[in-house]
């Protein structure tokens, strides 16, 4: 089989996006628009993935740097597509077939592109087309009277007959790398834009007798392009549509699939409930039964069977077991661990913590550095003082024990098996076995106090 060699090309600089920023590294789904093009490309199984840049070039390719096996090629002068294209031909194999990709069209699937790859391979130039309401300031696809495609013209190139046309070019295409070179070797830049127009190969492959073949895309939006902000508005929630339909088809239960955001990849068991306005980042999966409430953000995070996490939570980089209830207004930061049957309550914040199984939490607290046995009850307005400053330090509470409301536990320390902590304590020293600390004053109790009063004026 030939190999497939996939050019991107990414050197726009975007002047209509408004932003210092390189067009192809704004965002759809939480990823880069050229990163979503080279996964497709990567799913292609291309053997070469080229991508020329231009504008922002540095930027691009740091961003980017983690994307291992990409061919960077710079197209200094931004002199049109063909111009492009002719800046990747050095680096590509003349026995196999390119298919040209673009930077800002990030939301092609793989099954709209495969079967262009195919009929390149049988030696014929495949195109991807789609049909518009309103075609204006894309490329038409001019037909002979048999249907089959003769060229393809610019806007500004066009008749007003052209014009009327609603059948519009991508851009997209794929075609043997040895006729492609042949072909961007041999055009010019007579045009109303003085550029090279990579779209003039079609009539370059008709004149030599290779057969054209068009396959037209089932959304249009799918091939869309990135200019302006509006757009790209549009495209992220084309691409959430399509998340939240994947979810759907999962088994999930969306109240409103219109408000619900995939930044990443989630998995879900049998029967999970996804509340409005939730946020996925990441890889998140979640366990069968699992019941999501409104507002809450999940971030590489596993939540087990039976969970349910109240409004307003944040989960990032976390576990939580079986059967634990999470929230409201609750946050697992990065390290946090929580074992089956675990409650976490209102306003409480972990921070590389382990919960042991069945222990509480709910109430107005913070742990951080922290070992949490079963079992454990700890009280509202607790806090682990683990960071003096120049190092954080460890706080762990064996199984059983009981922490009053507005203790703090100043770290390294240990609570031991079935300890208790009295409300209010400040605790810097182990406590032992089935023990108790107190650390409040003795009571002081003043009769016939008067409170100071402001002196009269």
């Amino acid at each position: 089989m030939q190999q497939l060699s996939v050019v991107i090309l990414a050197a726009g600089k975007g002047k209509r996006m408004g932003s210092d920023l390189p067009k192809v590294l704004h965002s759809v789904g939480g990823k880069p628009l050229l990163a979503h093009v080279l996964a497709t490309a990567h799913h292609l199984e291309a053997a070469v993935r080229v991508v020329v840049y231009g504008h922002g070039g540095h930027q691009v390719k740091t961003t980017l740097a983690g994307e291992s096996g990409v061919l960077w090629v710079e197209q200094a002068k931004q002199l049109g597509t063909g111009h492009a294209v002719a800046q990747a031909l050095p680096v590509l194999d003349d026995a196999g077939i390119t298919l040209v990709l673009y930077g800002d069209v990030p939301l092609t699937r793989l099954e709209t592109l495969q079967p262009l790859v195919d009929q390149a391979r049988q030696g014929q130039l495949a195109l991807l087309t789609a049909k518009l309401a309103d075609p204006s300031g894309y490329g038409r696809i001019v037909r002979n009277e048999q249907g089959q495609v003769q060229r393809i013209v610019e806007e500004k190139d066009a008749t007003p007959a052209e014009r009327g046309l609603c059948e519009v070019n991508t851009g997209i295409l794929a075609v043997s790398t040895a006729k492609l070179r042949g072909w961007v070797a041999e055009l010019g830049n007579e045009n109303a834009q003085g550029e090279y127009y990579l779209t003039d190969v079609v009539a370059l492959a008709g004149h030599d007798g290779i057969a054209i073949t068009a396959f037209t895309a089932d959304q249009p939006t799918e091939v869309q392009g990135v200019n302006d902000r509006r757009q790209l508005a549009e495209l992220e929630r084309f691409y959430q549509r399509r998340q939240a339909e994947a979810l759907l088809d999962h088994g999930a239960i969306l109240l409103d699939p219109a408000r619900v955001d995939v930044r990443g990849e989630v998995v879900t068991g049998k029967d999970v409930v996804i509340d409005v306005n939730v946020v996925f980042e990441g890889v998140v999966r979640l366990g069968d039964r699992v019941k999501v409430g409104p507002f809450c953000v999940l971030k590489d995070a596993m939540i087990g069977d039976d969970v349910e996490i109240f409004s307003h939570s944040r989960i990032e980089s976390a576990e939580v077991g079986a059967g634990s209830q999470i929230g409201p207004f609750a946050r697992l930061r990065p390290g946090s661990q929580l074992a089956a049957g675990v409650h976490i309550g209102n306003f409480v914040e972990t921070k590389k913590t382990i919960i042991g199984p069945g222990s509480k939490v709910n109430h107005l607290t913070y742990l951080g550095d922290a070992e949490i046995g079963a079992g454990v009850n700890v009280g509202a307005g607790t806090i682990t003082c683990n960071y003096d400053g120049a190092n954080k330090h460890k706080t762990v509470i064996d199984d059983g024990a009981f922490i009053g409301s507005n203790s703090s536990l100043v770290a390294p320390v240990r609570i031991g098996k079935g300890a208790t902590v009295g409300a209010g304590s400040a605790v810097g020293r182990d406590v032992p076995d089935g023990g108790l600390c107190l650390t409040r004053a003795p009571r002081k109790d003043v009769s016939h106090w008067e409170r100071p009063a402001k002196p009269k004026s």
